[in-house]
């Protein structure tokens, strides 16, 4: 999308929302807008967006309303389906934000939509929270755009530094989605992280492909001849299984290594005995949970069939963050603008949060400063827990 036609859409916005409902001055309902990925390429995760945030949504009709400042309103929860495309995540965005009036937003999810829709949260002002956009543009001088998961720039040199201590490899492979923010983005900090430890030509190969490709074999095949000993790839849980498949196919039989874009329940249902075995760093491990994490992981199961990925609690603990943030107000104004700008400006002092996924503290870009959790995929399928990796 152009910057242009971006400005363009930003200042119709801005007269929609002039020209609406004239601002109230008082606030009766608290609208939260959650813009997920509910149809496209990872419907899951749009899932499991849903799923967590309307959990939230029962505590707090259960108890009668969020109490902000001895007052309890009402909230409502604004979700709209942004097709894990990013024009779509922007019109979502720019709707929810000029019709809809929410105080704040949570989502979207995946990097390739968060990143321009965070560009429309920060031109219109309303503070918004990706709670899995690990690319570091979502947030890069953004004051308004937060994120509730570690990045990219630390997530490339920890599975550097895993496979290193793990499998003492010195010679790796790539392969990744040129055309997505997320795996191209994820790929550049992971090679420099891997050069830095074993040095220039140590990724022995650097393989691309595009959105929608399905048959992978030319560039595992040339993986397989570069005397690689590992090969990484940061794809979804729609295109793993597929590269799984095709890499057994053709006798690759080194280790393959993900990264937290493998965290979803759906992988396991499609890769089957494909991924057993295998590593990749995420935010949570539901296998061996404790406390408010086992809490939510069974309350999860319980209503909806099947453990919660990373994607759901990650979610949970940005409703968690929104609710806080809303709260540390003190009160409700009813102007729209003034009531966006003190949650966004209490979201930016939240400190050592005790999150389901790990204690979590903002820095003044928006990002948190928390440690990864290495996973292994057992033998019956379950994301164990394997280790730890601190900032």
């Amino acid at each position: 999308m152009s910057r242009t036609f971006m400005v363009i859409l930003c200042l119709v916005a801005l007269i929609c929302a002039g020209c609406g409902s004239p601002a109230s001055t008082t606030q009766p309902v608290i609208k939260i807008g959650i813009n997920a990925e509910m149809t496209g390429d990872i419907p899951k995760v749009g899932e499991g967006t849903k799923f967590a945030a309307q959990m939230w949504l029962e505590d707090i009709e259960a108890a009668g309303g969020l109490e902000v400042g001895g007052k309890k309103y009402k909230v409502e929860l604004v979700i709209e389906d942004n097709e894990s495309k990013a024009e779509s995540a922007v019109a979502v965005q720019t709707k929810m934000i000029s019709q809809d009036r929410v105080l704040v937003i949570v989502g979207p999810q995946a990097s390739k939509q968060a990143i321009p829709a965070g560009e429309v949260a920060n031109n219109l002002e309303t503070p918004m929270i990706s709670p899995w956009s690990t690319n570091p543009r979502t947030t890069l001088d953004r004051p308004w755009v937060f994120r509730a998961c570690f990045l990219d720039s630390f997530q490339g040199p920890v599975i550097a530094n895993f496979v290193t201590e793990e499998y003492g490899f010195t010679k790796a492979a790539v392969l990744y989605d040129v055309a997505s923010d997320y795996p191209k983005g994820l790929a550049e900090y992971f090679k420099q992280a891997w050069e830095k430890l074993h040095g220039p030509g140590s990724v022995v190969a650097y393989e691309s492909f595009t959105t929608k490709d399905r048959d992978f074999s030319a560039q595992i095949t040339k993986i397989i001849g570069s005397g690689a000993e590992f090969f990484f790839t940061p794809q979804y849980y729609d295109e793993v299984p597929l590269i799984l498949k095709q890499a057994r196919e053709l006798g690759w039989d080194n280790p393959i290594v993900g990264s937290d874009s493998w965290g979803s329940a759906e992988l396991v249902n499609l890769a089957g005995d494909l991924c057993y075995g295998l590593f990749f760093p995420t935010h949570y491990a539901a296998a061996g949970a404790t406390g408010a994490t086992k809490e939510f992981i069974d309350r999860y199961e319980a209503k909806h069939g099947y453990i919660p990925d990373d994607v759901a609690a990650l979610t949970w603990d940005s409703m968690l963050l929104v609710q806080k943030a809303i709260q540390d107000t003190g009160e409700i104004t009813g102007d729209l603008a003034k009531d966006r700008k003190n949650v966004r400006d209490a979201l930016a002092q939240i400190k050592d949060f005790e999150g389901i996924t790990g204690k979590l503290t903002f820095t003044e870009d928006g990002d948190p400063i928390k440690a990864a959790v290495i996973v292994r995929i057992s033998d019956q399928g379950e994301f164990e827990f394997y280790g730890y990796a601190s900032p």
